[in-house]
C-alpha cells in the first residue's frame, strides 16, 4: 500500500511582480507549473486527470524551494533549475520534455528541430502534441519551440505568456521590471 503522504501532490502559488503561478509537486519533484493568471481550477483539472486520487494539500514551506528557483528566473537572476523533476507521460512525451530541457536559455528551436533530435523527424506533429502536453511550464522550457519559418505558435500558457519568457531570456530589462 502507498504511502498516503507520498500519494499527495503538494502546490503552491507563486506571486513575484505581476506573475500568478499555480505550482505543484510530489514526494519526488516538481509535476506541474500552471499558466499565467490561471485560477486553481487548471492544477486540479491537471491533477484529476493525471494523477486520480491523490490529495491536493496547499503546502507553501515545501515548495518554497521550487518556488524560489522559479522567482529567481522571472526576476532574470537564474538560467537554468536544478530542483528535481516528477515527469508523467508516454516514452515519448518524456523523450520530448527531456530534449526541451536541452535547449539552451535564451535560444530556440523549431519542432521539426525537436522531432530530428529524438530521432523521429517524421513525427513533427507528434512532438507539437508532446509538447503541449508538458505540465511543467518554464522549467521544461517549451516556450523555447517555435515554428520553424520563426513565429510563436501555440502554448499552453498563451502566446502572450510565450512572447513574455522569451523576451525575458533575451535581456529585455522592462520585463524585469513587471
Amino acid at each position: 500500500m502507498e504511502n498516503p503522504a507520498e500519494a499527495a501532490i503538494y502546490w503552491s502559488l507563486l506571486e513575484e511582480g505581476d506573475w500568478r503561478l499555480h505550482m505543484a509537486a510530489t514526494s519526488e519533484g516538481v509535476c506541474f507549473i500552471g499558466s499565467q493568471q490561471q485560477p486553481l481550477d487548471e492544477l486540479q483539472q491537471w491533477a484529476a486527470a493525471r494523477l486520480p486520487g491523490r490529495a491536493l494539500i496547499r503546502d507553501d514551506a515545501r515548495l518554497q524551494p521550487y518556488r524560489a528557483e522559479l522567482a529567481e528566473y522571472l526576476q532574470g537572476a537564474r538560467t537554468s533549475f536544478s530542483l528535481p523533476f516528477d515527469y508523467r507521460g508516454t516514452p515519448f512525451q518524456l523523450s520530448v520534455w527531456r530534449a526541451l530541457g536541452e535547449i539552451p536559455y535564451g535560444q530556440t528551436k523549431s519542432y521539426s528541430d525537436i522531432a530530428e533530435q529524438i530521432r523521429r523527424p517524421a513525427a513533427v506533429r507528434a512532438v507539437g502534441a508532446a509538447i503541449g502536453a508538458n505540465p511543467i511550464l518554464i522549467t521544461v522550457p517549451c516556450h523555447r519551440v517555435i515554428g520553424k519559418g520563426g513565429a510563436l505558435t501555440g502554448y499552453r500558457g498563451g502566446i502572450q505568456m510565450k512572447e513574455r519568457l522569451l523576451e525575458l531570456e533575451r535581456g529585455n530589462p522592462a520585463l524585469l521590471a513587471h
